[in-house]
């Protein structure tokens, strides 16, 4: 009898994690369209998922995609979809959609270089600002970045928690390299596993019932089709009753809402990773998913010279880590950023420095950092 949890110690590589963490987070619906390099994400949920009682459903395209994952969540399920460059950038207005809609979802994103078709094969993290600002009007976004097999199976775990915790669309950012990298990952008996559910509408309330209309936490009660709730949802700007209201006033009150409700929360969401030389440093190193794995070889090799270099690893990238970094610039002689883009977190860290230099550590995609590509960095930055 195969289970829907795989407890156990595991030999696989990220996107089969993250798929066996979708399972393990609750997920019965999945709708996808296969794209290099999270097809084996998509291949092992649709042998799995049916098995542990979910439905997998291959759609026409990326678009369709999202749009069923969408309409299966108000159907009650936990959904996901997995997609990489391209079919990332045909998701983004239905992204939008989930945002205003408030609509728990995941969605990973297995990053390779680009732009347009680029190196369907290789590595890239270019969808970085994507995922925070890729759909059009304000809003805040959840994204999680793993740097291992192991956590691409925790951290989708926690993005399923977040999109229920907090009614939103979460970006799992994996990257070619983690997807594809095996290494060991323990998976943990069922009943040890964290799962946050939605908030749910009380069913005596179906007469009454305001589908966004927040309680003192900012998140709205959500109602499931089919169980007799007058529900009205939309794209459009709306009333507590779903109802668009085309006016200034609403537009206000709806989108603050919709940001306060992450921005209250951030020190909930934001989620780093210290090395044991951050209360001994003086540059320190930001970087996330498989460059921080490079990132952490060169920060040991500088020490190995006598610099006082750490490394700060966001397992959260957005909401981005304002506060810290801004309050890490007071002690910081300088920051270096590694990622394998044109500095797009570089430009966050920039904003947060104040006067501290900031140093880049950046490569266009196809590959992964030399250690001793960005000690080079952190030895500039050190006067050396």
């Amino acid at each position: 009898m195969v289970r829907d949890v795989l407890t156990g110690t595991h030999f696989m590589n990220g996107d089969v994690a993250a798929a066996e963490g979708a399972i393990a987070a609750g997920c019965k619906f999945y709708a996808g369209y296969p794209i290099t390099p999270s097809s084996e994400l998509a291949e092992h949920m649709a042998m799995r998922l049916p098995q542990a009682g979910g439905i997998f459903v291959q759609m026409e395209d990326e678009i369709a995609s999202i749009v069923a994952m969408i309409g299966a969540s108000w159907a009650g399920a936990k959904v996901m979809t997995a997609t990489s460059g391209p079919g990332f950038s045909l998701m983004m207005e239905n992204y939008g959609l989930a945002i205003m809609t408030e609509t728990p979802c995941v969605i990973v994103n297995v990053q390779r270089g680009g732009p347009s078709t680029g190196i369907p094969t290789l590595v890239g993290q270019g969808d970085v600002m994507q995922a925070r600002w890729g759909s059009h009007g304000p809003y805040e976004a959840i994204a999680v970045s793993p740097n291992s097999p192991q956590e691409c199976f925790d951290l989708t775990i926690r993005a399923f928690n977040l999109a229920e915790r907090f009614r939103t669309p979460v970006v799992v950012l994996m990257d070619e390299s983690v997807g594809h990298m095996f290494e060991k990952v323990v998976i943990p008996d069922k009943r040890k596993i964290k799962i946050v559910n939605r908030k749910l509408a009380d069913k005596k309330m179906k007469g009454h019932y305001l589908p966004y209309l927040a309680d003192d936490d900012l998140i709205p009660p959500m109602a499931i089709a089919g169980e007799g709730f007058h529900v009205h949802i939309t794209g459009l700007t709306h009333d507590e009753r779903g109802y668009p209201d085309m006016s200034a006033e609403a537009q206000e009150r709806l989108i603050r809402r919709l940001i306060n409700k992450i921005k209250v929360y951030e020190d909930e969401i934001i989620d780093l990773e210290f090395d044991e030389y951050k209360d001994d440093a003086d540059i320190y190193v930001i970087s996330y998913g498989i460059s921080s794995r490079c990132s952490r070889r060169a920060v040991k090799l500088a020490r190995d010279e006598g610099i006082k270099a750490s490394l700060v690893r966001l397992k959260t990238v957005w909401p981005f880590p304002e506060k810290y970094i801004r309050n890490l610039a007071k002690k910081a002689k300088a920051f270096v950023v590694a990622e394998i883009n044109n500095g797009q977190i570089l430009r966050e860290v920039e904003r947060c420095a104040g006067a501290k230099p900031v140093y880049f550590s950046g490569l266009m995609g196809g590959r992964v950092h030399y250690p001793e590509e960005i000690l080079e960095k952190i030895e500039e930055a050190a006067g050396k």
